[in-house]
């Protein structure tokens, strides 16, 4: 049985919430594929080795990837270096307003397991600025979540068709 790692870190629900989209809708499309949603703390090296396919959710903090994430990323780079070239992932940012420095440092990192971006990129921007804001749990609407939801849909039936 194929598996579809899901490796999340949130603080504040959404990107918790992004991640759970899109594993329901990979549980719904392909129910014959394991499907494990991981928070970044509790994945390890021997979860990505097992998995076929991934998809990686950060919240971007201070216009970096959540530190949480990194330190997922720090303790596993180098124990699958060289095992994972080819295979198949996709990424989701929740930020404030921007994303874009999250997603370029999971994107090197990717690239240096040699892994292959089979989708475009999702951040969802809920505008918080203030510390209130920024603190406070966040939420997206149905529509945001469908394209989570999607995603995680697209990377079940890739998998599950052997297209990736």
């Amino acid at each position: 049985m194929k598996t579809l790692l899901l490796v999340y870190h949130s603080a504040t629900g959404g990107t918790r919430h992004m991640a759970q989209a899109a594993a329901a809708a990979a549980v719904r499309l392909e129910p014959d594929l394991h499907v494990l949603l991981l928070p970044a703390a509790e994945a390890t090296p021997a979860h990505l080795l097992a998995a076929q396919g991934y998809i990686f959710a950060t919240p971007e903090n201070l216009a970096s990837m959540a530190g949480v994430m990194k330190d997922f990323f720090d303790r596993c780079y180098y124990p699958v270096l060289e095992q994972l070239n080819g295979r198949p992932y996709a990424a989701m940012v929740c930020a404030g307003t921007d994303g874009t420095g999250a997603l370029r440092q999971l994107e090197r990192i990717a690239t240096g397991w040699r892994l292959r971006r089979v989708a475009e990129p999702i951040i969802l921007r809920n505008g918080a600025q203030t510390a209130a804001a920024i603190a406070a749990p966040k939420h997206f609407t149905p529509a945001e979540l469908a394209r989570c939801a999607e995603l995680g849909a697209a990377m079940a039936a890739g998998l599950a068709l052997g297209v990736f």
